[in-house]
């Protein structure tokens, strides 16, 4: 049986993303949708994980406590919503470090699994903007969904053959859009 867990990535799924990055707790702009959908997740039995790439603490545009600082804001939005975020996976490396958790690899993935205590990843969910964030679940064996959100037009500019039928991905306008979805879907 698949797990009841939904894995989103942080900017551009959650909150506003930058071509400048998000550097600061004031650049951190929730999409109170996005804040809502995930406490109706919860609500629902669901369990929520976010596995987000921050190159910028590498490239010295912020810090780890400022990314803390971040992450605490989004915690205690999603909690005042009546929802719960269960863990947070990011990894602070730039791509020539040749760590194992950048997306596309699926290490954070696998940290969201291990965390959990889950012996697989099959069948939950991936949502993203970027294609390394369909390809980082797709390695773990997650079903895709990509939020138009973001960068989530660009890639669909980049990649059409994701709109294509032959293609597993779910493409929908943001994460609202898919909870109403699976929560439809998974009560009917």
């Amino acid at each position: 049986m698949a797990p009841k867990l939904v894995i989103l990535d942080r900017d551009g799924v959650i909150n506003q993303d930058s071509d400048d990055y998000v550097k600061s707790l004031d650049e951190w702009i929730p999409y109170p949708s996005s804040i809502a959908a995930i406490a109706r997740l919860s609500q629902n039995g669901w369990q929520v994980a976010v596995a987000t790439n921050q190159s910028g603490i590498a490239r010295g545009y912020y810090d780890e406590a400022t990314l803390s600082a971040m992450h605490q804001r989004m915690l205690s939005l999603v909690e005042d919503a009546g929802g719960h975020i269960d863990h947070i996976a990011y990894c602070p490396h730039v791509s020539e470090d040749g760590c194992h958790c950048r997306k596309p690899l699926p290490g954070l993935l696998e940290e969201i699994r291990d965390t959990l205590g889950l012996d697989s990843l099959e069948g939950s969910w991936m949502v993203g903007d970027s294609l390394r964030d369909l390809q980082a679940g797709n390695v773990a064996g997650c079903r895709p969904v990509l939020v138009r959100t973001g960068k989530g037009e660009r890639t669909l500019i980049k990649h059409p053959e994701l709109e294509e039928e032959i293609d597993p991905t779910l493409i929908l306008d943001d994460l609202a859009a898919f909870v109403d979805w699976l929560l439809g879907e998974n009560t009917a």
